[in-house]
């Protein structure tokens, strides 16, 4: 047992970092409680999060609960990494319109090797517990089975929102798609756990857990979920950041165990307001060390590039190592080092008696965009690059000097980039 590490920390400090970024807690004085009550009698909580094996490959938005679960064993606690190999039999009916198709025993078992894999990259493997849920639900047999089912109503599963919406529209419902929500509740009752991690979406499931152990006369486990990961084209819209979750399918991903300069290169693409984003929920970095950076960008102490591309190394450093993480930024450095200026066409533009010229008023002179109004539009939608950055302010100004600009993705039978020359 490593009371030192519980006690690095006060609660007040754990309760501040681990709840980072979270969406809802269910319920903020338990798990103010529970950490106080550990912080004391020197016993580590259980945090529990479950992955359901149902493909093989990790991105970073996966990563976020396991940077949180991270968060809880630097303090100290007891991580459970809980392999859903019997519940991946049944898929996770969350967010779906129709009923996942069924995985077979060989196919979880692979999934879950190549899982144990990659959130190592993540998680301490000498402090981290494997479980693999078969272990109990096997064990339940048939009558346990029907005695769990009759611990709820179909009224009270019809209240999630996706099982209520394919009732609704008349969509097809299987039966077992129903046990989900039961099965990882009885996982909760399995390992008694203090604390269940899982994304926004997964609250249902989580409730049904604290809900179970209550009835087993468990002290009930606090919930805590968290954001589901934009992808890198996401932006900030009103104040808030807006985009598709990351996925595969919408190639707006960061895959954990791509090379090293690809996520490096992949995190330098994004936005500035989306790089704070990724930050609060990804770094390792204290709260307190991010909001001194975020200030010291903002007073012109520190370069948003500077920012990027220390988090874009923390990341490659995660899931590579220190040598991968050299490598990303080396590699980076001479991509940059190396740009085919002298093969663009070169455009020279006079600023006349003014110090800088706005870029939409540039970009037309550049024949990329056609008009005043279609510069615009490709910064509004994150289309327009200056020396490899992207710029996203319609106000964004250039005064004397030379710029590679581009617009949209690089063509083969349309150049999208030019040498801007202003003079």
């Amino acid at each position: 047992m490593n009371t030192d590490a519980l006690r690095k920390a006060t609660p007040e400090e754990q309760f501040e970092e681990v709840t980072r970024g979270t969406v809802d807690i269910q319920v903020p004085e338990e798990l103010k409680k529970k950490l106080q009550r550990s912080y004391d009698s020197g016993k580590p909580l259980v945090i529990k999060a479950g992955f359901d094996p149902s493909r093989p490959d990790l991105h970073i938005g996966h990563s976020l609960l396991l940077t949180r679960m991270r968060r809880f064993q630097d303090f100290g606690h007891t991580v459970v990494f809980l392999i859903g190999d019997f519940t991946g039999l049944i898929g996770d009916p969350t967010g779906r319109n129709a009923t996942r198709p069924a995985l077979t025993r060989d196919e979880v078992k692979a999934n879950a090797e190549t899982y144990k894999q990659q959130v190592f990259k993540v998680l301490d493997p000498d402090k981290t517990l494997v479980r693999f849920n078969s272990t109990w639900l096997d064990a339940l047999g048939t009558e346990g089975m029907i005695r769990l089912a009759a611990r709820y109503s179909v009224q009270r599963i019809l209240e999630r929102d996706d099982f209520k919406k394919r009732f609704r529209d008349n969509v097809s419902i299987s039966i077992h798609e129903f046990l989900y929500p039961l099965l990882q509740g009885y996982d909760s009752v399995a390992l008694k756990s203090d604390v269940e991690l899982g994304a926004t979406d997964q609250l249902f499931n989580l409730l049904v857990g604290r809900q179970l152990m209550k009835e087993e006369g468990l002290e009930p486990q606090v919930i805590m979920t968290g954001p589901i990961l934009e992808g890198l084209n996401a932006k900030l819209v009103d104040g808030k950041i807006v985009g598709d979750k990351m996925s595969k399918s919408l190639d707006n991903y960061v895959g954990v165990d791509e090379p090293p300069e690809t996520i490096f290169g992949k995190l330098m693409s994004i936005t500035d307001d989306l790089m704070w984003r990724y930050l609060e929920l990804l770094s390792a970095k204290p709260r307190a060390e991010l909001a001194d950076i975020r200030a010291r960008v903002q007073g012109g102490e520190l370069h948003p590039m500077t920012v990027k591309k220390d988090f874009a190394r923390e990341m490659a450093v995660r899931f590579h190592g220190e040598e991968g993480g050299r490598k990303a930024v080396e590699a980076w450095d001479n991509l940059k080092k190396q740009a085919p200026q002298a093969s663009l066409e070169v455009i020279t533009v006079s600023l006349g008696d003014a110090e800088k010229v706005p870029l939409f008023k540039l970009l037309p002179e550049t024949k990329l965009v056609a008009s005043g109004t279609k510069a615009r539009e490709a910064l509004a939608q994150g289309s327009v690059r200056v020396n490899g950055e992207k710029v996203q302010d319609v106000k964004a100004e250039l005064g004397a000097g030379e710029y590679t600009i581009s617009v949209g993705k690089a063509r083969t039978d349309k150049p999208n980039s030019v040498l801007l020359k202003l003079s």
